[in-house]
């Protein structure tokens, strides 16, 4: 097990469950646990089922520390249950995108793979093709709001933010897990403070060209 992966586990067992602590919303349900690691047997055998390979950091993750269970929102979803998304086109230049089940063998569009759960229409999602591979989105699948791209360059480091946080005594809705620079500023989607603003921050779309999301162009 490698230093990253070993710092992760450390930091994770820092966290321990109290009931009603408020400082996850989902964590009733993970209990700050991460489910068995998968083989590498079982995950090439799902990336063979679906045409992808699935990025390095996260798939390291599935097999060296858990492949459900804590995670930010209510949990990593087991890797037999995540489903491949693509990112609907986009109406006006300022509307939020939604997310939309790609179809099998989908080769024409970049996809996205649903890999933790955060309760209705939303998504958090990791790129496994196009410019966005290995980053982390979140956004909905109706497009109210999002997608919001994390400046965390892989799954681990978006993974250690969150920990971090957590031994911070943070909740969700102050993690700043996506970066105030490609966060969606839509009057019915999140806004970006002012303070934020003054440090050069804009819409995701604005930001794709700074942030190499070319994927947002289209």
């Amino acid at each position: 097990m490698n230093s990253r992966m070993t710092r992760l586990r450390r930091k994770l067992a820092q966290i321990p469950f109290q009931p009603r602590r408020s400082h996850s919303f989902g964590e009733e349900h993970h209990e700050f646990r991460l489910g068995p690691c998968l083989s590498e047997v079982q995950i090439s055998a799902f990336e063979a089922e679906h045409g992808i390979d699935l990025p390095g950091p996260y798939r390291q993750f599935l097999t060296s520390l858990g492949a459900s269970g804590a995670s930010p929102f209510y949990g990593l979803i087991p890797l037999e249950s995540c489903g491949l998304f693509t990112m609907d086109p986009r109406e006006t230049p300022e509307a939020p995108r939604g997310f939309t089940r790609a179809h099998h063998g989908e080769r024409e569009r970049e996809l996205f793979l649903h890999i933790i759960e955060m309760g209705c229409t939303d998504l958090c999602l990791v790129a496994v093709t196009g410019p966005l591979t290995g980053r982390i989105l979140t956004g909905n699948s109706d497009g109210f709001w999002g997608p919001n791209v994390s400046s965390a360059n892989d799954f681990l480091d978006w993974y250690e933010r969150w920990l971090d946080q957590m031994a911070a005594g943070r909740d969700n809705r102050a993690l700043e897990l996506t970066s105030p620079r490609v966060a969606a500023t839509a009057p019915w989607g999140p806004r970006v403070t002012a303070s934020r603003q003054a440090a050069g921050s804009g819409n995701d779309l604005a930001a794709a060209a700074c942030d190499g999301s070319e994927a947002f162009d289209k």
